[in-house]
């Protein structure tokens, strides 16, 4: 089927026909039979690189042209980005008057932000979408198509729930909504579409052969064919690699852990740098600069040394730049193999020649070592092969003995995935949407809620909810987020709306407004013990305990005896419970740290955690801290003026007296602290000092002294050139021998 034929405007087939697409792939042009194109709710449920997001692109530009708007809901940040990208190529479309406008919308959860109604494709994650139907933005009522990206992953525990609250509330506020769901090959994809009421495409189709196998015996056995690595050697993943970059393709190696992606790209990357050509060490010496410019601990200074050989690791510990970096590498063939955690197989756009799964089993800790399900080697498999790169792809376990080569071929290779089920049947799950569903009026009763609860996909699996809707709504009027009238209806509370437009659990609000009226009885409230606070409630994860931890956490509890919001347990009584205790105060120990300006190398090295492990806890942390300080100002508590200033200091890792300087764009912790250091210790002393002096200032700059002093208010009439600030790196390395 050709894109000239279709039923599209004209200025969208060139566009298409422009960028090499002339016609559609099998199961695209199966998507265009089923209605996709007439506003018929759609599942695709195809392998990865087989086209879905083309059709999510022809559905919603189509609309648009006809007068309509969409949403594109997406599992990741990382992969929000990727679409936004993708996307803002469309907006000189002449498909409108004023072109395609492109939003994206990944940030603060308690706002509508109704700037998002005059763009024409929203970007959004999940989660974003649930708190911009909970914060009432008025714009959502006038989508037309909602495109559900990765959507088998409403069989996560996490971010399941939300994802099919989500897609169920958008259908009834909404009833002529398209829908396209885009999903993995799934066990049960029809069971999937008749919820949704949807026509389905499924298919194994791919524009690129994929060859399965297992790697045991210094060969490769496919399902048809068997395949020898020549020169193979004692390490398998060497091996596999070698041969792959001496045929000109790219590697994705899958390891469990971060420590063994890390190990792995350090073995690979010696063994590659001895094959480099000289004009491929020049263009790595500059992107090892560019992962330099961002590095503050070993870890980034590792990832450099592994780039400067061609190899990189990728995972969640990483830096949101340095991930970047990679991507960009990779993408543009610069880097040959990136080792990384399953992470990267969620839906971000990276295909290689071959991909290798060292690890097919990860530790539980309920289990211990557990096999990963084949719909997670599925998508992992379906990174291999490069569309009009690539002759084929070729996806690669490795057995260690001749018992596991027969268990992988039995239970991956010639496997089907799973069924995907919903998780939403549990009260945890369940709680912050009941309290969505009341504080929004779009249940005003518990049969109200009964009701929509029964057009969830937990509904058509398994059946009634009753129970725990029930046991749910109990905790909220114990909780008073909810109260009950006696002719049945429910109506949020003050308190039950501010929790939900907050986008808190109303566990975690429970326990934060339980602490906050001991804090009533209190002189003052102390700043660790609001960090303990929020580090103990459900939305945080707290850092593991590990065997040598307790004696200096529980000597830090000791230190702070007097500071705690809640309940301190005995030591001598439950163990869970105690261990949960010190895991707050272990948690609250970095975000202490943090806000005190240690470094980053210095709080990775101690807590044994990534720079990107820090970032998403302190942005956890900010937030429950912001809502902390709302939460306080609505029971007129009086830690709410020290709340507010802690989550701008969690945001920014800064010491109180740094509060004026840390929020002038450009100027983080460490510059601020360069400024204050030099006596510019307010906005006031800045305004009043020459641009000259400033830019002397290490890490400032002439471009970024103009930019401050345009941001106070003073007129500046040059541009300076551009500077750089060179990374710097502490040495400290325990907790308690800290020199700043």
């Amino acid at each position: 089927m050709k894109i000239a034929e279709l039923n599209l405007p004209q200025a969208l087939k060139d566009f298409y026909t422009g960028s090499g697409i002339p016609e559609l792939y099998p199961p695209q042009a199966e998507a265009i039979r089923q209605g996709l194109l007439d506003g018929k709710n759609l599942l695709a449920a195809i392998p990865t690189a087989s086209g879905k997001t083309l059709l999510a692109e022809m559905a919603m530009l189509k609309s648009i042209a006809e007068g309509g708007k969409a949403i594109y809901i997406v599992p990741l940040k990382a992969l929000a980005s990727e679409k936004y990208d993708r996307f803002l190529e469309f907006s000189k479309l002449p498909i409108k008057p004023d072109g395609v406008k492109v939003g994206i919308a990944t940030g603060d959860f308690d706002s509508r932000d109704e700037y998002l109604g005059e763009k024409d494709i929203i970007v959004a994650t999940s989660e974003k979408t649930d708190s911009l139907l909970r914060n009432g933005a008025s714009w959502l009522s006038g989508l037309s198509v909602v495109v559900a990206d990765e959507v088998h992953l409403i069989d996560s525990p996490n971010r399941g729930p939300t994802l099919e609250v989500t897609l169920a509330k958008l259908r009834k506020i909404n009833v002529n909504l398209q829908i396209l769901a885009l999903s993995a090959t799934i066990g049960n994809a029809k069971a999937l579409a008749k919820w949704m009421d949807a026509a389905l495409v499924q298919s194994e189709w791919r524009p690129t052969t994929l060859k399965e196998g297992v790697f045991y015996g210094r060969a490769i056995t496919f399902k048809k064919e068997k395949r020898t690595v020549n020169n193979a050697g004692p390490d398998e993943v060497n091996s596999l690699v070698a041969d792959t970059l001496e045929e000109g393709g790219q590697c994705l190696v899958f390891a469990n852990t971060r420590k063994s992606s890390e190990s792995i790209a350090q073995k690979v990357a010696r063994s590659l740098s001895k094959k480099l050509q000289p004009a491929e060490k020049e263009q790595l010496a500059k992107l090892k600069q560019d992962v330099l410019r961002h590095a503050e601990t070993d870890t980034c200074e590792k990832l450099a040394e592994c780039v400067g050989n061609g190899v990189a690791f990728h995972h969640a510990g990483l830096k949101g730049e340095h991930r970047r970096i990679v991507e960009d590498g990779f993408r543009q063939n610069i880097l040959k193999v990136i080792a990384c955690t399953p992470t990267l197989a969620a839906g971000l756009n990276l295909p290689a020649r071959r991909v290798i799964i060292r690890d097919y089993k990860r530790f539980d800790v309920n289990y211990g070592s557990v096999p990963i399900p084949v719909l997670e080697y599925k998508q992992m498999a379906g990174r291999a092969g490069r569309p009009r790169l690539d002759p084929y792809g070729e996806a690669v376990l490795i057995a260690k003995n001749y018992d596991e080569f027969g268990e992988l071929m039995e239970n991956y290779i010639n496997a089907d995935p799973e069924h995907i089920t919903s998780k939403l049947g549990t009260e945890p799950a369940m709680r912050a949407h009941a309290l969505s569903a009341v504080a929004t009026d779009f249940c005003r009763s518990r049969q109200d809620l009964k009701a929509f609860m029964d057009t969830t996909f937990f509904a058509y699996q398994r059946g009634d909810l009753s129970h725990v809707i029930d046991n749910v709504l109990n905790f909220l009027l114990e909780e008073n987020m909810i109260i009950e009238s006696k002719g049945g209806s429910l109506k949020a509370t003050d308190l039950g709306s501010l929790v939900s437009k907050l986008y808190i659990d109303p566990l975690s609000a429970a326990l934060i407004a339980e602490g906050l009226e001991k804090a009533k009885k209190r002189p003052d409230v102390a700043e660790f013990g609001l960090l303990h606070l929020i580090c103990s409630t459900p939305d945080v994860k707290s850092l593991y305990l590990r065997r040598g931890d307790y004696s200096w956490i529980i000597r830090y509890a000791d230190e702070h005896a007097s500071d705690f919001l809640s309940d301190v347990p005995d030591s001598y009584g439950d163990d869970v419970e105690f261990e949960q205790f010190l895991a707050g105060v272990k948690t609250a120990a970095l975000a202490e740290m943090w806000i005190n300006e240690k470094s980053e190398e210095a709080i990775t090295t101690f807590f044994n955690i990534g720079p990107g492990d820090i970032r998403n806890l302190m942005e956890t942390c900010t937030w429950l801290m912001h809502g902390t300080a709302e939460i306080s100002a609505l029971l007129g508590a009086p830690a709410t003026r020290t709340a507010r200033e802690l989550a701008i200091r969690i945001e920014n890792g800064a010491s109180r007296e740094l509060l004026d300087l840390i929020t002038l764009k450009g100027v983080g912790r460490v510059r601020a602290r360069k400024l204050y250091d030099a006596g510019y210790t307010s906005r006031d002393k800045l305004k009043a000092a020459e641009i000259p002096a400033i830019a002397a200032i290490p890490g400032i700059g002439d471009k970024l002294a103009v930019s401050i002093m345009s941001q106070l208010g003073r007129k500046v009439d040059h541009t300076p050139p551009e500077t750089e600030e060179q990374p710097q790196v502490s040495g400290q390395s325990t907790l308690f021998s800290f020199d700043g």
